[in-house]
């Protein structure tokens, strides 16, 4: 018997689709979800790059650590914002124009940014930046969304969560090199060329949708699941939500911690180690592959050992990066294999945690049908953190050094753990929820 328009409509799922959770993915779904894994993956090299730059630029223009410090959270206060804004205009546009336009802008900005001089200037031009990188989650996710009903669309999008972290390790590769080769600008000027390459690549294989959509409305899996709650209603049900601002707060501490060593930390190495570029941020490509490892595994810890639980494994993580910073200045000093290792490890302990507090945990604590609004909250938090933590690592690294600024991450590392603490009994929602693809927007 054939399925009636309805049944779809209940379901909210696309009629090409078929609703077993095991069935391979078709043709078509392959060739959006490998398109997807790098175009989102591509928006990092042009994000995560300055970090490579900064020693240049610093030696050029002689600019302080704590105004370098400045340009970095002009990037997370303008994507916190963006992720707002672009999350509601990834809902009413074409993805496919959405992920092109963030990602020429992204890579004429790092061009931009390589041509200018002036410290606002910078500022300015990195900000902008910040806003149009804001432009890659939320279309991924919605593209994601039509492409994948929901009994395929945790596999689909944990594997396009792998791009992020694979192409975060190559930007230090390839910006390390290209600064090597050709100097600080080099770092902005070669990633722009990817970054550009990756947008006519995805204008030219990523289809919005499948020809064929939902019956009845035209609309695709997104529209049909979404929550019908008001923003109003979304925004008074998060804000009073205390689990939630416990999360957030959190999430907010890490990425202080996070973005210290992402974004400071091959600057940190080629001080402290006289390291070059090219060899610190060669180094620094290990950070994401311990990510990578850390949030599949934690994720599936929480299931397998805590029933759901995800404060213990939380705390554990978050702990043992605070140990690790504490150490970090000790074993940089003991050799290459050491200094890789226990990046290794640092990035196994930051994304581990990471994924659990931007995503799962938000949806875990969520009130019915806020999902997506929980999880915007946390990560806008969590942005704020990192903004925060950059400009502060610029000042304590200025005037007291970097010992006091790698204690400074560390110490982030320790409080988050503490207030994960109080989550220690929460267990997973039992109860069903509406679906959100919005979660989307909580990268």
């Amino acid at each position: 018997m054939t399925p009636s328009a309805a049944d779809f409509s209940l379901r909210g799922l696309n009629p090409t689709f078929s609703t077993h959770a095991n069935d391979r993915f078709s043709s078509g779904q392959r060739t959006a979800l490998w398109v997807l894994w790098l175009t989102y993956g591509s928006f990092y090299f042009c994000r995560n790059n300055l970090g490579v730059a900064l020693p240049g630029l610093q030696a050029e223009f002689g600019y302080t650590k704590s105004q370098l410090g400045t340009v970095l959270m002009a990037l997370k206060l303008a994507y916190a914002v963006g992720q707002f804004v672009n999350g509601q205009l990834a809902e009413r546009s074409s993805p496919r124009k959405l992920l092109a336009v963030g990602l020429l802008a992204s890579a004429a900005l790092n061009v931009l940014f390589g041509w200018a001089t002036g410290l606002y200037f910078l500022t300015f031009v990195w900000a902008c930046n910040g806003y149009v990188q804001a432009l890659g989650w939320p279309p991924t996710m919605r593209a994601a969304a039509n492409w994948f009903p929901a009994l395929q669309r945790g596999r689909a999008i944990g594997i396009i969560g792998t791009g992020y972290q694979l192409c975060g390790a190559l930007t230090f590769v390839v910006a390390g090199w290209a600064a090597h080769q050709f100097g600080w600008r080099g770092a902005l000027y070669v990633p722009a060329v990817l970054v550009g390459a990756s947008a006519i690549h995805m204008l030219v294989f990523l289809k919005d949708a499948p020809l064929t959509e939902a019956p009845g409305n035209g609309e695709s899996a997104v529209a049909s699941a979404a929550p019908r709650n008001s923003i109003q209603e979304n925004l008074l049900a998060t804000l009073t939500n205390p689990g939630l601002w416990l999360v957030a707060i959190a999430l907010c501490l890490l990425d202080a911690c996070r973005y210290g060593f992402t974004d400071w930390g091959v600057t940190h190495l080629k001080e402290v180690r006289n390291d070059s570029v090219g060899v610190a941020a060669l180094k620094y490509a290990v950070l994401p592959f311990g990510g990578i490892a850390g949030a599949y595994l934690s994720g599936w810890a929480t299931d397998r050992f805590f029933g759901g639980r995800r404060a213990p494994v939380i705390c554990g993580l978050l702990a043992m990066l605070g140990v690790l910073g504490l150490a970090y200045d000790s074993v940089l000093h003991w050799g290459f294999v050491p200094s890789v290792g226990i990046l290794f490890l640092i990035g196994f302990c930051i994304f581990g945690p990471q994924v659990l507090l931007v995503g799962t945990l938000p949806v875990d604590l969520a009130k019915r049908g806020t999902s997506a609004a929980a999880a915007g909250f946390v990560n806008f938090m969590g942005y704020m953190g990192a903004a925060a933590g950059d400009k502060v690592t610029g000042h304590i690294a200025q005037d007291y050094g970097w010992q006091l600024a790698v204690q400074f991450w560390a110490g982030c590392a320790f409080a988050a753990a503490a207030v994960m603490a109080l989550l220690w009994n929460t267990g997973r929602r039992t109860e069903p929820e509406i679906p959100a693809v919005a979660v989307a927007a909580s990268k």
